[in-house]
Parts: C-alpha cells; structure tokens; sequence
C-alpha cells in the first residue's frame, strides 16, 4: 500500500479484531516507523509498551469500562463532547465534523437526541446509555490481541510550556504514523481514552503497568487484524466525513480566501472524486 492510499484509507476500527495475535515482525515495525516520528532536538521522548498478557488487558478492560460508565453518569463525558455528536446524516454532511450517532438500539432511537443531551446524567442512567456504554468498552478492549500504551519523559512534557508543545506535536506524529503503518498492515487501532479522563483509573492503570515517575503515560490503543465480519457496538457511530479543501485553508492571512486555480487544482489525494463528505 502506497503512502497516499494509506492516508485515504485510515480510519479508526471501532469493532472486535480477529483473535490472533499480531507478529511479531509487525509489532517491530509499528514501534520502529513510530521513532522515525521528528522530536525537539532529536530528543525521542516518547517509549512505548506492547501488552499482550490476557490478565492485563482484562484488567485494563475492567478500568476503561468503568471509566466511561463513570464519565456518561456524572455527564462530564457529554457535557465535554456534545458539540461533536451528530444524530442526522444530514446535520453530519453539513457540518464536516463530528461523529454520526447512526446505531442504537431501536427503544433508544425516538430520544437519542434528548438522551445524549441535558439534564444527561440522570437520562443517560435511567435509559441505560452509561451502561451499555461502558460494556461495550469493557468487551472490546478486553477480546484486544495487544493493547499499546504510550508514554512521554517528564523532562520533555511539560504542559504550559514551550517543551510540552514540542512534545506534544511529536506526539502527533507518533500516532499518525502508527495509524498508516497498522492501515497498511490490515490492523485495526482504535484510542482507549475514557481511562485517561479518570485521574483515579488513570493512576490504577499507571501502576498496572509500572509506569515510572519520570514518564507520564498519554495514549492507550488497542490494536488486531481487522474483521471485516464483525458486529458492530450496541450503540456505535461513523466519522468519515471531512470538512471542504476551501474551508480548511486560507491564503497569506486569515481573511483572504484561496485564490481560484489553487481551489480548483486536481486533488492528488482523491483524484477525479472528492473528500469524503458523508459519514
């Protein structure tokens, strides 16, 4: 797979993997691509660690399913994300963003919209949003073949600095290249984010994993051969659709428009066709 066919293709795997592990020839050059990623003064701060014990990952599992059931009860989770959620095929074409709510279970189908919407703790509870929720993150990190955590040497993440920026984009740059590389690979990844708002199942995970204190851990993903049979999550959603060439850029300032032969240039991206506009 080409570099440019890579890019077209990416996408975060939301569904179960395929059971198998990955290899370990694979796994090198997923961490080896990883570390060409530029840093600040070559400084490399990032390590990584491959977690394939099933006891483990149960663990982990346990935690990020408790994680979001925790974040959609007490409402942080929406009350942070709602501007995203999308509950119209429509609504989502129009905006170019966010994620297109489009599987629910049929009882929850005529008040999607009120559920995911204030007062939401107390709706996400009583329809049983927060707990099918959380199932769902628990089963699908826990049947994960390896889970890849990613930490960041203190020295260098230091967010409010200049160093945490730096950091941080390198960080950027890490993930975007495991995410062609595991495209090019036929591996599905997908961010495991919930046990990350948690400080609690933060730090529970943290010690799971004997992380250091001069390492702070910052991403967690689960990784496998991609399914194309598998089912999808009770309540699950799709976020393909990108905003416009002409939206997303401007020429010399921030007022002044694309001049018209630069808007209408042929897309070496997609060719012929256009960016992908619906979810």
């Amino acid at each position: 797979m080409d570099l440019l066919e890579a890019i077209r293709k990416r996408k975060t795997t939301n569904t179960p993997f395929r059971p198998e592990r990955i290899s370990d020839e694979h796994k090198r050059l997923l961490i080896e691509a990883a570390a060409r990623a530029p840093s600040h003064f070559n400084s490399q701060p990032w390590r990584f660690i491959v977690i394939e014990d099933r006891e483990r990952i149960a663990q982990i599992a346990d935690i990020a399913g408790d994680s979001m059931k925790r974040l959609m009860d007490d409402g942080a989770f929406v009350a942070r994300y709602r501007r995203y959620f999308r509950f119209d095929a429509r609504e989502s074409i129009a905006a170019g963003s966010g994620i297109y709510v489009d599987n629910v279970p049929a009882a929850l189908r005529p008040m999607v919209r009120l559920v995911f919407s204030e007062p939401v703790g107390s709706l996400l509870s009583k329809f049983g949003v927060s707990t099918i929720l959380g199932n769902d993150q628990r089963n699908i990190v826990r049947s994960a073949p390896m889970l890849l955590a990613i930490t960041l040497d203190r020295q260098e993440y230091r967010p409010g600095e200049l160093s945490g920026l730096y950091a941080s984009i390198t960080l950027g740059a890490v993930i975007q290249t495991l995410w062609l590389v595991t495209t090019a690979l036929n591996i599905g990844m997908q961010f495991i984010s919930t046990p990350l708002e948690v400080a609690a199942n933060k730090a529970r995970i943290v010690a799971l994993l004997k992380i250091p204190e001069a390492h702070e851990l910052v991403a967690i993903f689960r990784m496998g051969y991609k399914d194309p049979n598998a089912a999808r999550n009770t309540i699950d959603w799709t976020s393909n659709q990108r905003k416009p060439f002409t939206e997303l850029a401007h020429y010399n300032d921030w007022e002044t428009p694309l001049p018209e032969p630069l808007a209408s240039a042929r897309s070496l991206l997609w060719g012929d066709g256009e960016a992908p506009a619906e979810p």
